[in-house]
């Protein structure tokens, strides 16, 4: 009855089927590893954004690399501005999708080092990308500002290449290590993306809270893939059953046509 189990089509069938069950599984289990990477980082920024705003110094110090707990805490901080050693960073977009630059401001501490000071986006709206675009101006004297801490740019996370030759006063990545070099300061590890006092003007645009991502997504698709790894046994057992049924009647039809087909030449010849 199930002699044709051994047949080229079904047995090509029941290869795929072995094969898609464990992919299908393995990518599940896919999902539901990246459902609990994007769960724990909205958990992470959910916890920074909630705690509160401390002293800059208490998180960053010179060479220092900000940690994933550290990253979008609130912290405050008290200097002035220095515009002079300001640069902006290429290629960036704000919530619109707009190309412009984001503006890299290093902020003077009090004890004298130095903390770079991400304070918004500003359009790209010069006779070329080359010019240094026109900035508004930072408060003048000292200040304080507040903003959420940031760890290091690096190529590795953004896909954003360090590039050489670029025009005076433009980067591609915020690197405290280097602008320490520019700078020939101390600068503290990573950088803020200021969230307060707001500019005046409206420019530059502050950088918005960071989203959270799309968790249950990852979730739902895992269950799909599992649902999808249960369905194809399901379905092959279903198709098998089918063809077990059939199989007499086909048998029964190709014996009538092979009758019919026999008989055909008699009558002609007994005509």
């Amino acid at each position: 009855m199930y002699r044709f189990l051994l047949s080229r089509q079904w047995v090509t069938l029941t290869l795929v089927a072995l094969l898609l069950v464990p992919t299908m599984i393995a990518l599940g289990f896919w999902q539901m590893s990246r459902y609990d990477e994007r769960s724990a980082r909205n958990q992470l920024v959910t916890d920074a954004l909630a705690a509160d705003p401390v002293p800059v110094e208490k998180l960053a110090a010179p060479g220092h690399a900000v940690t994933r707990a550290e990253r979008y805490r609130t912290v405050t901080a008290t200097g002035r501005f220095d515009t002079d050693a300001e640069v902006v960073v290429r290629r960036r977009t704000n919530a619109d999708e707009e190309i412009g630059f984001h503006v890299l401001t290093p902020f003077v501490l009090d004890d004298g080092k130095v903390l770079l000071v991400n304070r918004g986006w500003i359009p790209a709206d010069g006779p070329s990308q080359t010019e240094f675009p026109k900035v508004p101006a930072p408060p003048r004297g000292k200040t304080t500002i507040t903003g959420r801490l940031m760890p290091d740019e690096t190529t590795e996370a953004s896909g954003i290449k360090h590039l050489e030759g670029l025009p005076d006063r433009q980067i591609m990545l915020i690197d405290s290590a280097r602008e320490a070099e520019r700078l020939d300061a101390e600068v503290l590890g990573g950088y803020v993306a200021q969230t307060a006092p707001e500019p005046a003007g409206g420019l530059p645009q502050q950088l918005g809270d960071p989203g959270k991502e799309n968790a249950a997504l990852n979730y739902a698709y895992a269950i799909q893939w599992w649902l999808f790894a249960a369905a194809v046994p399901v379905g092959w057992v279903v198709l098998a059953r089918r063809e077990v049924r059939d199989r007499p009647a086909k048998a029964g039809q190709e014996d009538t046509d092979a009758g019919a087909s026999d008989a055909a030449p008699t009558e002609s010849a007994a005509v």
